[in-house]
């Protein structure tokens, strides 16, 4: 059966001298693994299979088959500053390499879909990305069913574990202490459109950040160690 659908590239996997495997978040089925052409006067182009693209696919669903193959492909809206601009070039690699890592579920969800449309949107357009990869983070863990709860009056430490803020360290050991605390509780109250006036110093976004993604890995298997971090770090300051 032919469907059409908006979807996201999260990475190919060569497979052949000319075919490529796809996987791909979709709006209508969830994650997708996908067969595809590429080259020639038939084939898809490279530059339309780059990460994080948003593109429109026709697919020939079949439900016994773990791969779908690709009848058409173009990109839907291309990114404006992505290409341009190191920074949010290097956002991209995080935000794929994360969504690669734990997006999983082969069914749609509207929700999500409108996350990560907002989210690419502002990655690419928005004045001040400083504090994205911390909205990002925070806002991706609501989504997977993890969100950090906000603190009530008197509870200065987060705890890691338990996904919620505490008036104590907890014995465990994975207690962010005040300073971090404090600057989780900013994040938690803006989304993309309010990121900008966060004023979550650098060295804090950066630890703040590394404890997130370890508030990850706590919860959602699978994300493992990622590269694009360290080389975030170093062009956001």
């Amino acid at each position: 059966m032919l469907v059409t659908t908006r979807a996201i590239v999260l990475k190919t996997i060569r497979h052949g001298d000319r075919t490529v495997v796809l996987k791909a978040w979709t709006e209508r089925s969830g994650l997708r693994s996908c067969m595809l052409r590429t080259g020639g006067k038939r084939g898809v182009s490279n530059a339309a299979l780059q990460p994080l693209n948003r593109i429109e696919l026709v697919l020939d669903e079949h439900p016994e088959r773990e791969l779908h193959p690709v009848r058409e492909l173009r990109v839907e809206r291309p990114y404006t500053r992505i290409s341009l601009e190191p920074v949010r070039a290097t956002l991209a690699l995080f935000v794929q390499e994360v969504l690669y890592r734990v997006l999983r579920e082969e069914a749609a969800d509207e929700e999500m879909q409108q996350f990560l449309d907002e989210a690419l949107e502002a990655m690419d357009s928005a004045p001040d990305v400083r504090h994205f990869p911390l909205v990002f983070l925070v806002r991706l863990a609501g989504h997977l069913g993890f969100m950090p709860e906000p603190p009530t009056p008197g509870e200065d430490r987060f705890d890691l574990r338990e996904g919620h803020f505490t008036s104590g360290s907890a014995q465990h050991g994975h207690t962010l202490g005040p300073p971090l605390s404090l600057a989780l509780a900013q994040v938690l109250g803006a989304d993309f459109a309010e990121m900008h006036r966060l004023t979550v110093p650098a060295a804090q976004r950066r630890e703040l950040l590394d404890h997130l993604l370890l508030y990850f890995r706590m919860h959602r298997d699978g994300l493992g160690e990622l590269r694009s971090p360290a080389v975030l770090h170093q062009v956001l300051g």
